[in-house]
């Protein structure tokens, strides 16, 4: 489970120059090494993000949740 405010910390690097870690940690690979290389797309997508993260973090920890049924219903033996 990913932890909200872990994600808003990460989010805060950016002001020490270090934009997109809270992409990566939410499993967003791609775009945060775009984020990265961009400062933010100029810090306007770090905006949007401080926005978006909440939902970005219910997102992720759906999807885990979601993967652990799957996981757990094949490797269930049939009855």
């Amino acid at each position: 489970m990913k932890s909200g405010p872990v994600a808003f910390i990460l989010w805060l690097c950016c002001l020490i120059g270090i934009c997109g870690l809270h992409r990566i940690y939410l499993g967003r690979f791609w775009t945060g090494l775009l984020w990265i290389f961009t400062f933010g797309l100029l810090g306007v997508g770090q905006l949007i993000d401080l926005f978006l993260l909440p939902g970005m973090v219910r997102e992720e920890n759906l999807t885990s949740r979601l993967q652990a049924i799957e996981r757990e219903r094949r490797y269930v033996p049939a009855r």
